[in-house]
């Protein structure tokens, strides 16, 4: 489960408009007779849909994605917001003296994670199958803090809804969003689609995930490689909150992932294959939650350890999870930390950041940095 050391100090989402300058191509897919190997522990937003690839700028970072149907698709099931999604580099540090209040960077920007651990949702009257829906639902709240409640006029709100396949936008991006789930997404592949929605990313992708697996790069569908970066290679800081790569997180790719032949495209070190699962939150995915959003949480449902299940049916809490409020992060000097999209040096008990050869002093306010002088 892949929660990045920016998630605690929440990075709100610059909504700007999208440039209309060309994008420069890595790659643009083609149908053809061959297409990537999908199993059903690999959610896509679009199965057998090939997009453009192109760099597009996310909470200040360089992604690649697909563009499909008017999408911008990341890893296969992550839609970006296109209101907060610019294809040239967006300024997230404002100049000396400049009033964070009175700039429309920061204009219609919303919290990344779900306030008071609440959840708003509704369901699409046309969606088949909706118990598969509740039942996601009622697995979260029985073991973690996060809570559901049906939505009567709150304006930001997660829509489960029919679509081609399996998506979600990641954390509270504001309206609302949708989670689409084919005829084929399983109870499981919506718990997985909701752990996005409350602000999960994949497993796979982070920081010390070398440590444990191994990519085979060369029996990954042509034009898919992008779905397999590390969070890091994207400019995030890869600190996670759980400790090692958690093979049973119900986020992890499975060894098969978009490969182009049916060729393991993930092994563990030793070059076995590896089994993941749909069922349910990992104790990982569980601890992960606890830190985003704590708070007590009785567990009446087992959960999974790596590739193992196991259950005591005991109280548990998660990281963090005593009911008490999240304490500050404590920073510590010599360390670099990434608040608000942008990657900064903790020393002297202040916040500096590179700008070309030379450091410069910022500050936060409000949520936006600044340039002290």
């Amino acid at each position: 489960m892949k929660n990045l050391k920016f998630l605690l100090v929440l990075p709100l989402l610059a909504i700007v408009a999208c440039s209309d300058e060309p994008v420069s191509d890595s790659l643009t897919e083609e149908n053809g007779a061959e297409s990537a190997f999908v199993d059903d522990f690999t959610e896509v937003a679009f199965p057998a849909e090939y997009g453009r690839v192109s760099d597009v700028y996310f909470g200040g970072r360089k992604l690649p994605v697909e563009e499909l149907n008017g999408k911008y698709v990341y890893q296969g099931d992550i839609f970006l917001p296109e209101n907060s999604t610019t294809k040239t580099p967006v300024d997230l540090i404002l100049e000396a003296g400049e009033d964070p209040s009175t700039t429309d960077k920061s204009t219609g920007r919303t919290e990344f994670l779900w306030p008071d651990n609440t959840v708003y949702y509704d369901i699409d009257p046309l969606l088949p199958n909706q118990a598969r829906v509740t039942d996601a639902i009622s697995h979260w709240e029985a073991n973690t803090a996060v809570k559901f409640v049906k939505r009567s006029s709150e304006t930001n709100y997660v829509y489960f809804t029919p679509g081609s396949g399996c998506s979600s936008y990641v954390g509270m991006v504001g309206g609302r969003q949708p989670i689409t789930l084919a005829d084929a997404c399983s109870t499981g592949n919506t718990i997985h689609e909701i752990g996005h929605a409350v602000g999960l990313w994949h497993e796979q992708s982070r920081a010390d995930r070398d440590l444990t697996i191994t990519v085979h790069w060369d029996n990954i569908y042509s034009g898919r490689e992008h779905n397999f970066y590390t969070y890091v290679e994207a400019g995030w800081d890869g600190a996670d909150y759980s400790e090692g790569l958690d093979l049973g997180s119900i986020m992890m790719y499975s060894s098969y992932s978009f490969s182009a032949t049916g060729s393991p495209t993930i092994t563990r070190k030793d070059g076995s294959t590896f089994s993941v699962q749909r069922s349910k939150l990992s104790a990982g995915d569980v601890e992960g939650i606890g830190v985003m959003y704590p708070g007590p949480t009785t567990t009446t449902e087992e959960t999974t350890t790596e590739e193992t299940t196991s259950g005591t049916g005991e109280t548990t809490t998660g990281t963090g999870g005593t009911g008490t409020t999240e304490p500050e992060p404590e920073y510590i000097n010599g360390e670099y930390y990434t608040i608000e999209g942008v990657t900064v040096l903790r020393k002297d008990d202040k916040w500096w950041v590179q700008k070309g050869k030379n450091w410069k002093e910022v500050e936060l306010i409000d949520g936006r940095w600044r340039f002290v002088k």
